[in-house]
């Protein structure tokens, strides 16, 4: 099974109708991530005996008996869940995360966890204990990250669907290198119970796949109110299917002159063309401007690596994960189990933000960090008082070399400059696939206000009507 050619409602139809099984689906999932993964690296756990539920429902669940591919920092009932990291790397959980109970119940297929960067920290997913992921467009660039498991998953025609998180960015920046939909949702819409913590107010939990309705059905399912997660809104969750298909006339879309300005001319060409689609349609274009984007990378990683040093406290080689061997004392323990089980990039973010919140650096770092944030939120807050949407690149390249970023942190970073706004100010953002720059996918990026993801999904279904992007395959895994 290839599902380049396929999404969750034709899928559905073959399994109602008969014409395919659920049992076969799942074993022609496995057999093709075992022929193609070789050259791919996009999964750490492969479910090779995986299979679907007993008594389907294929009217009440569109979603029943399809396979759908996890990234590996989401936990799941034994499972081993690692989150890319050494420390983790034979963890067994006991117990499902939020998303995984709510997808159990509508009878997805789980076939196993995707790769990702260690802890979901880079943009590449070269930071990897299990190894480099490739990008199927070529595989000598980067997929992306911390998600490049889960979009080449996905881009590569492993699987429909697949669940990322996004911190920064790490849904949105490996969709728009392998030309695929993702979407993180506003913060509070998606139980984060269950994702293993990098930055807890900034992570949140999304969905990956070749078209827009398909993450839209799988959002509908895995949003919503939870016990658990006491960041969770209450409010009512949409139906965002019903936004497929819809007019775009008359909507307000605002065009970042900052996020334009970062671009080349070609790619900023490739974008200006669906900007103009839009505008024919009947859509009000205006531009505006985000002055606050040139503080963001700087704001975002002293609030998130210091969020960072704080969560990975727990993981110390007394209760669960690696624990160093020839050890002297319990200091020993601690400081070696962490040394020997976090890679380098994960170390560095530790660092950072236990240097943002010690006693002499914390009111001017981190304070000051968190004031910017407001004045971010309140920049996006004025812009959506007259629009509906904003628009612009998703990233400032297409996807990068292999290894010609990886020594050099501070260029690494930047890479996530255009899309970690929307994770401090918490506003639902998608990449939407725009065209191609030099052979290499580039994304159009979505932003809407706080729990308005119905409006990206008109605009993204809109853009992938025009353009028809989901037609094109990888080139990089032809022989």
């Amino acid at each position: 099974m290839n599902y380049l050619n396929e999404d969750i409602d034709s899928l559905n139809e073959k399994l109602a109708q008969g014409t395919l099984s659920a049992d076969k689906l799942a074993q022609d999932t496995i057999d093709n991530i075992k022929k193609t993964d070789d050259k791919l690296n996009a999964w750490i756990t492969v479910q090779e005996d995986a299979k679907p539920a007993s008594n389907l429902d294929f009217d009440q669940n569109k979603l029943a008996g399809i396979p759908i591919a996890i990234k590996d920092n989401i936990i799941t009932d034994g499972v081993k869940t690692t989150a890319a990291s050494h420390i983790l790397d034979n963890y067994i959980p006991v117990y499902d995360a939020t998303v995984i109970e709510r997808l159990k119940k509508a009878q997805v297929t789980f076939v196993g966890k995707t790769n990702m960067d260690e802890f979901a920290m880079g943009s590449s997913t070269e930071h990897s204990y299990f190894g480099i992921t490739h990008n199927p467009w070529n595989l000598d660039k980067v997929p992306g990250g911390s998600s490049g498991g889960s979009a080449v998953a996905v881009a590569s025609g492993q699987v429909v669907a697949a669940l990322g998180s996004d911190t920064g960015g790490s849904i949105r920046q490996p969709s728009a290198f392998n030309g695929i939909f993702g979407i993180k949702p506003t913060y509070g819409r998606v139980s984060r119970w269950g994702l293993i913590a990098f930055a807890s107010s900034l992570d949140e939990i999304g969905v990956m796949s070749k078209r827009a309705k398909t993450s839209a059905q799988v959002l509908n399912v895995i949003a919503g109110s939870d016990d658990h997660d006491s960041t969770l809104s209450t409010r009512a969750v949409p139906d965002f299917t019903k936004y497929i298909g819809q007019d775009v006339k008359g909507m307000h879309v605002a065009v970042v002159k900052e996020y334009m300005a970062a671009v080349d001319g070609d790619m900023r060409a490739v974008l200006q063309e669906q900007i103009d689609a839009l505008e024919k349609a009947g859509a009000i274009i205006t531009e505006v401007s985000l002055p606050l984007t040139k503080y963001a990378v700087p704001d975002y990683y002293i609030i998130a690596s210091s969020e960072a040093s704080s969560n990975l406290q727990r993981f110390d080689g007394i209760r669960y994960g690696y624990r160093a061997q020839n050890t002297k004392n319990l200091l020993d323990v601690y400081v070696k189990s962490r040394s020997e089980g976090f890679g380098e990039e994960v170390k560095r973010r530790i660092m950072l933000g236990s240097f943002a919140l010690s006693a002499g650096s914390y009111d001017r770092f981190f304070r000051q960090a968190s004031k910017v944030r407001t004045l971010i939120c309140d920049e996006f807050d004025k812009i959506f008082a007259e629009n509906d949407v904003i628009v612009g690149p998703t990233t400032t390249t297409p996807a990068f070399g292999i290894g010609s970023e990886i020594s050099d942190p501070i260029k690494m970073y930047n890479n996530d400059i255009l899309t970690i706004s929307a994770n401090l100010a918490g506003i639902p953002a998608a990449s939407v696939p725009a065209g191609l720059v030099d052979g290499m996918p580039v994304g159009l990026q979505i932003m809407a206000k706080r729990f308005d993801e119905g409006s990206i999904f008109q605009v993204a279904d809109f853009i992938e009507r025009t353009n028809k992007f989901y037609e094109k395959t990888p080139t990089g895994m032809e022989d």
